[in-house]
């Protein structure tokens, strides 16, 4: 029998280090490849049992995490003969990572159900191999650190540690097995191009009436430019800071006056956010002049307000880019109000004719503001001074805006005026808007429902946006395995 000729790519794979092969006997592998056996479930799954040696029956691995807390979210779990519990799940190399990561106080992982680490320390412990039945008073006290249960992988690995990090090493975490897939995987792939299109947009014009009703419901109690700035207030805090982004907002009344300076409302807002830097260094700077001059401002305001200053403690600030700072988003919303044309422009838009094209630049112009003296050239207060200055809002945030509130807010302005023509003309706007910009929430989306990662699909906003609330409406009442989950028998009803 004539050898198989030597593998020179695998050969070269070895040399370049995009596979390391490991020892079987080494202390410990590289946390980013526990991750990859767990999501793979690399593992004699029949044989898994905590440190205290209770079964535990993975029904679903969960999914990474991308934003900070657990390495992985949603799992499903089954311990001993209990119901199959959804939580959350941590990958460490050792069991004191919990606590040396400091994981014991952050409430970002407090629904945590399971540690899961490589081995158990043994120096200090006296801890017997993996299998071994006895677990000292010292690692008893160390791992009651939670509600979770603890999951040593060393001894059940379906292959050699070194034969699976040839494997997995380079194996992209983020990625989604096949088998990891939603249950409406398989009858999604089975629509026609049109159909999943026709499907996507129902499900986003739900989501945009859902907003607009949101905007007119509160426009009943507030009046229309209440409502709007509210609403713009909330999409300039992103994700991360929507809520302390609204109580500003709610108390526009108070601290809105067009008559004042950018200046004067940046002092105003940032004061009453409670992100103004109480300090200024000895050492002279552009951040500590502007410092000055906005605490020059707030000194002589801040005893009117002080009711109504929020704590720095409701900001979150990790995840955030540079450019979705807070105080950034601030000093732009400043600007905004100063130059008090907002709701007129953007009626003024509305009522103009606008070719597709030219959607996304004829609403970046009326959100822009001219370059700002400081926050042009910063970050943050304290970032190094840029080398070009960067505009204060882009064109993918102003997608987000006409998304989520200025193109809801004239539609259902247009539907109480009783205008069908700028009514659909809205909605055709809505339709036709570029894509925004890419997130987690779209990419695991997209690889558990349609069994792609691909954006090419997505040239539009609407179909994220559709995507989106399929998402809220089926996924996020069931869990990882689709327990329940009436989506599936749906989408083949939607294709008869």
């Amino acid at each position: 029998m004539t050898p198989h000729p030597p593998n020179r790519y695998a050969q070269w794979r070895l040399r370049s280090g995009a596979a390391l092969a490991l020892r079987d006997d080494c202390d410990s592998p590289p946390e980013r490849l526990l991750q990859a056996i767990w999501l793979h479930q690399r593992l004699r799954r029949d044989e898994l049992r905590t440190l205290d040696g209770e079964s535990v029956r993975v029904l679903h691995p969960g999914f990474v995490s991308v934003e900070g807390g657990p390495d992985f979210r949603g799992a499903v779990l089954q311990f001993g003969n209990q119901p199959p519990q959804s939580g959350d799940v941590e990958v460490d190399v050792r069991v004191s990572g919990w606590r040396a990561h400091r994981h014991d106080k952050n409430p970002a992982f407090k629904n945590v159900l399971l540690h899961v680490v490589w081995d158990v320390e043994r120096a200090g412990f006296g801890v017997p191999p993996s299998g071994g039945s006895a677990v000292p008073n010292r690692l008893k006290a160390e791992l009651q650190t939670g509600v979770f249960s603890t999951l040593a992988l060393r001894g059940v690995l379906d292959a050699p540690l070194g034969e699976m990090s040839v494997q997995l090493e380079r194996e992209p975490v983020k990625s989604l097995p096949e088998n990891l897939r939603g249950k409406c995987s398989g009858p999604l792939r089975d629509l026609a191009p049109d159909e999943l299109t026709e499907l996507l947009q129902q499900a986003a014009r739900v989501r945009f009436e859902a907003k607009a009703a949101q905007l007119q419901a509160r426009a009943r109690q507030a009046g229309w430019e209440q409502a709007l700035w509210e609403g713009l207030f909330r999409a300039a805090g992103y994700k991360h800071n929507v809520w302390p982004m609204q109580s500003l907002a709610e108390l526009r009344s108070r601290w809105a006056d067009e008559k004042k300076s950018p200046l004067t409302m940046q002092a105003r807002l940032l004061g009453l956010s409670g992100l103004l830097p109480a300090d200024v260094s000895r050492k002279e700077s552009a951040a500590d002049g502007y410092v000055r001059r906005v605490w020059d401002c707030w000194w002589r305001e801040r005893d009117e307000f002080s009711d109504a200053i929020l704590p720095r403690a409701v900001w979150r600030f990790h995840g955030l880019r540079p450019a979705n700072h807070p105080q950034r988003r601030l000093a732009l919303a400043a600007h905004w109000i100063a130059e008090d044309k907002l709701p007129a422009a953007l009626e003024k838009w509305c009522d103009a004719s606008l070719a597709d094209k030219s959607l996304e630049r004829s609403l970046l112009e009326i959100f822009q503001i001219e370059r700002d003296e400081f926050w042009s050239w910063h970050w943050t207060f304290r970032s190094a001074r840029l080398k070009q200055p960067q505009p204060l809002i882009g064109a993918t945030r102003v997608t987000d805006l006409a998304i989520n509130v200025a193109l809801p807010w004239l539609w259902t302005r247009a539907i109480e005026g009783k205008n069908e023509k700028l009514r659909d003309e809205i909605a055709r706007r809505y339709f036709a808007w570029p894509a925004a910009e890419d997130n987690s929430i779209l990419r695991l989306a997209r690889q558990r429902l349609l069994s792609s990662a691909s954006v090419k699909y997505f040239r539009h906003a609407a179909l994220q946006q559709g995507l989106i609330q399929i998402v809220r409406d089926f996924c996020d009442h069931s869990n990882a395995v689709c327990d329940q989950c009436e989506f599936p028998e749906l989408v083949k009803q939607w294709k008869g």
